[in-house]
């Protein structure tokens, strides 16, 4: 059986979201946030690699971008190396001055 990390990810904000409206539903009944303080560690502690993850992926999207960016000016680089060394040529009614062995 294969882990399914979105799964995962569903299952960790869902519990994340329970427990902060948990938290508050209790401080407001019992007028102490101290009391409830743990309930609310749980809600941030399921966040938490939520956000980790979040970064790490957009981290990796822009990597990647930036190397089909560089990929896709490497050939505009290079046509544009062949076209500036075509214009070095002679005129086209004059011979060049090279000699043809």
């Amino acid at each position: 059986m294969k882990f399914d990390l979105s799964l995962f990810k569903t299952v960790l904000f869902s519990l994340g979201v329970v427990s902060f409206v948990i938290g508050v539903y209790e401080t407001i009944v019992a007028g102490d946030i101290g009391a409830n303080y743990w309930i609310f560690m749980i809600s941030m502690c399921c966040w938490l690699p939520l956000r980790y993850w979040r970064q790490k992926e957009a981290t990796e999207a822009k990597i990647a971008a930036a190397a089909a960016a560089q990929q896709a000016a490497q050939p505009a680089a290079l046509r544009a190396r062949e076209q500036t060394r075509g214009t070095n040529s002679a005129p086209a009614g004059r011979k060049s001055a090279r000699r043809r062995r």
